[in-house]
């Protein structure tokens, strides 16, 4: 046997031996707080553990679609191509209805005349709003031709829930809906009647934001570049300013090109837009035109060290984030960076008392194009553009057709405010510098805990991670804390997710792209740990330790018994709120038996509970424990413990300790035997072939693992188990069976191939500059 052949024989017998001997290595890292997620599950963790249930359609119907949740009917209506699908919110993967509405024969025989691809020829239905108690309103692109027609779903309160088309009613989709099924627009249905922000026309020239109902329909000013100046439309939202309904406001909120001095579209500013939901427009002047439309930027920066902010001026997704008082909720924006040059993403916060304030304060004005932006000091007219004809207003006027033109002059030319809106903080909440990943979507829940309120935020990426994080903001400091604390793989595939939906009444989140929808909980508590500690370190505000395990928590007055429950979002703090009520710690303590081979390396696994705790190693020495120190032979790395070279002194004890906020925990005792390298030689030796011999090279396997194999590798393994001792011969045996044997009815369709254990031979030798390879022990 050559010296090859020899050392890489070793390199086999030490995988074999820690194959059977220690459990596999998970992926978890050394972390920081903004960083590393305190649990991490990929898809199948997600779908072993039946976290996760997965609706698919066909290949493409859900490119460009659009989402409606319907809590009353507890229904998810998905509109996509040809399509409109109505699934069951507790579980979409129970029977679901559908409709099918394809484009004509006619449309899209139109739509290619006119140049377009066959995959753009189809119906792409953009838009799903609740109509009334009994109908939606749906539009689709119609192969270019934009249409709109009314889905039956009858009342929520009955059994059998309708869902139809009611084809005798299809309607033109013009100013509803875009022509290209990739166009940005944003809708929302209020009192029967649909405000939405989009491109009207077939080339994509003319932005408008409309109102439509009962055969009439306001809208911005055709071409005016003072209005809307190639607008991205992301999301709008109805907001009242206080209890008189005829006061109430639309938002809408979208990014535009910005003319610099030299009348060239230099920039990218996000706005918020704001119309009076009853504006009539004008008798004489602005006839179907908003009287009302107002709008001003939304700043997300960060101060720089040179007093130069870093924007981020693009807006990804927004979300308006409901309160008690539904006057005044939160709005949340996820931004990125326009440079060519830095690629990063933030989430800044923005109260309704600023963005107000700003609508309230002076108009931006110029003289001339190539002018810079200054406050407009001349008198404003009475009634003040942008207010509406209300009883709060004065009630002087009951429409805006009474606006005296001198007002209606003045809000045409002057739609912009000059005072921009700060962040709550005047920063963002949550950054994102990775530069690996892009953000697309953002939900977030407002959810109780023990020590107060939390701002939870679910981010979806380009890759199908859904990242959940809490903010915490420290007064005192004038800091902004990250908490992120689940890192979850929704589809199978890195796929970019589109839509994210959360019903807080279910606590269930709803994540859509291309391959389907996936609906995920909110929280998994049971999966921190049942220990005190390990819930109170999660930071989680939906979970609390009752008195037996980690498990969802409710506010006072619900299942669990106050004094039972342990919880401290803020802080952290495991050693105060958990003190005297810890598990034995001996009997959480993970116990394990490696062999070593002298001269080879061994990898000591720990696997903290955390993938944010840090960990530290130590020795025994008699009663005194004596940490380890990384030199040229040994390595900490993110697995474990992991020793290059093992040596006879290199037997005993070795304690792993986790800490985390302070926490100190002891997560496995491994024991390492170190065995003679020339005994393992020996053993490697006996029963094999000299070079030339037709007999194969017996397995290190109790059992034949081909009908060709010699009978003498039970002789083999005895060596073995004499060397290694019998203590743990039951969980050998039973592993390596199962793992390096196959059964009567494999070996057929393992004729004519090698033997498992030759191919772990060739892997080893590939991979002996890297860390052995492990797998989970029974």
């Amino acid at each position: 046997m050559t010296p090859e052949c020899v050392r890489m024989a070793r390199c086999v017998w030490t995988f074999l031996v820690m194959l059977c001997m220690t459990p596999q290595i998970t992926s978890a890292s050394q972390s920081t707080k903004t960083v590393y997620p305190r649990l991490r599950l990929s898809h199948k963790e997600l779908w072993d553990l039946n976290r996760t249930w997965v609706f698919q359609t066909g290949e493409g119907h859900l490119q460009h679609y659009s989402v409606l949740l319907d809590e009353t009917r507890e229904r998810l209506i998905i509109g996509g191509k040809d399509v409109l699908y109505s699934l069951n919110l507790d579980r979409i993967t129970a029977p679901h209805k559908e409709i099918r509405w394809a484009s004509s024969e006619e449309q899209v025989g139109n739509c290619l005349m006119q140049g377009r691809e066959k995959p753009e020829c189809a119906n792409f239905i953009k838009l799903v709003q609740q109509y009334n108690s009994t109908h939606l309103l749906a539009c689709g692109t119609g192969a270019f031709n934009p249409v709109c027609a009314y889905i039956r779903v009858g009342h929520g309160s009955e059994k059998e829930r309708e869902f139809s088309l009611e084809s005798g009613h299809i309607e033109s989709g013009r100013g509803r809906c875009p022509f290209h099924p990739s166009s940005p627009s944003a809708s929302t249905m209020y009192r029967g009647e649909l405000f939405v922000g989009l491109y009207t026309d077939y080339w994509e020239n003319d932005a408008a934001v409309y109102r439509l109902a009962n055969n009439s329909f306001i809208r911005t000013e055709v071409g005016d570049r003072q209005q809307l100046n190639e607008p991205k439309f992301v999301g709008s939202a109805v907001i009242p300013d206080n209890d008189d309904p005829a006061d109430d406001k639309l938002y809408f909120f979208f990014t535009e090109r910005v003319a610099n001095m030299d009348g060239g579209n230099k920039a990218v500013y996000t706005r918020v837009g704001r119309v009076c939901a009853n504006d009539q427009g004008g008798q004489r002047m602005l006839v179907n035109r908003w009287s009302s439309f107002l709008k001003t930027r939304l700043i997300c920066s960060v101060a720089g060290p040179n007093g130069i902010d870093t924007h981020f001026d693009e807006l990804e997704d927004v979300f308006v984030l409901r309160k008690k008082d539904d006057r005044n909720p939160e709005v949340f924006g996820l931004f990125s960076t326009t440079s060519a040059v830095f690629k990063g993403y933030a989430v800044c916060m923005y109260s309704m008392e600023d963005i107000r304030a700003a609508f309230n304060g002076p108009f931006a004005h110029r003289e001339k194009p190539d002018h810079h932006w200054s406050v407009y000091e001349g008198r404003v007219p009475f009634p003040r553009p942008g207010s509406c004809a209300s009883k709060i207003n004065g009630g002087q006027f009951s429409s805006s057709k009474e606006y005296p033109d001198e007002a209606l002059r003045f809000a045409r030319s002057h739609p912009l405010m000059f005072q921009a809106v700060q962040p709550v903080h005047r920063r963002p909440i949550l950054l994102d510098t990775e530069g690996g990943r892009r953000l697309t979507q953002l939900v977030v829940d407002r959810v109780e805990a023990e020590d107060g309120h939390y701002n939870v935020l679910f981010i979806g990426t380009d890759n199908s991670l859904v990242l959940k994080v809490i903010t915490i903001y420290n007064k005192e400091a004038n800091t902004v804390e990250e908490v992120l604390l689940e890192e979850l793989q929704v589809f199978k595939v890195p796929v970019p997710i589109t839509e994210m939906i959360i019903s807080t009444k279910r606590q269930q989140l709803y994540v859509g792209s291309e391959l389907g929808v996936t609906q995920i909980h909110v929280h998994q508590c049971g999966l921190y740990g049942s220990a005190c500690a390990d819930c109170c370190l999660a930071r989680d505000p939906y979970c609390a330790w009752d008195g037996f395990t980690c498990s969802r928590y409710y506010p006072a007055g619900h299942f669990t018994k106050r004094r039972f429950r342990r919880q401290d979002v803020r802080h952290g703090n495991a050693i105060q709120q958990c003190n005297g009520l810890q598990l034995n710690e001996e009997q959480r303590i993970s116990e394990q038996l490696v062999y070593g081979v002298e001269n080879n390396s061994t990898l000591l696994e720990c696997r903290p509970r955390s993938l944010q705790a840090s960990v530290t190693w130590y020795i025994q020495r008699g009663l005194d424990m004596e940490e380890v120190k990384s030199d040229e032979r040994l390595i900490q790395t993110p697995h474990g413990l992991l020793l290059l070279r093992v040596s006879k002194g290199d037997a005993g004890v070795y304690v792993c300790q986790s800490t985390e906020h302070g926490f100190l925990q002891t997560v496995v005792h491994v024991t390492l035997e170190v065995l003679d390298e020339d005994k393992v030689e020996g053993i490697l030796h006996k029963g094999e072939t000299v070079e030339g011999d037709s007999q194969p090279r017996t397995s290190p396997c109790p059992f034949p693992l081909l009908p060709s194999t010699s009978s003498s590798s039970k002789l083999w393994y005895k060596d073995v188990m004499q060397l290694i001792g019998y203590s743990n011969f039951q969980r050998v045996e039973q592993y390596c069976e199962k793992v390096w044997c196959v059964s009567d009815r494999k070996r057929k369709k393992l004729k004519g191939t090698a033997p498992k254990w030759r191919y772990a031979q060739g892997a080893e030798q590939r991979g002996r500059a890297r860390a052995p390879r492990h797998t989970r022990g029974q």
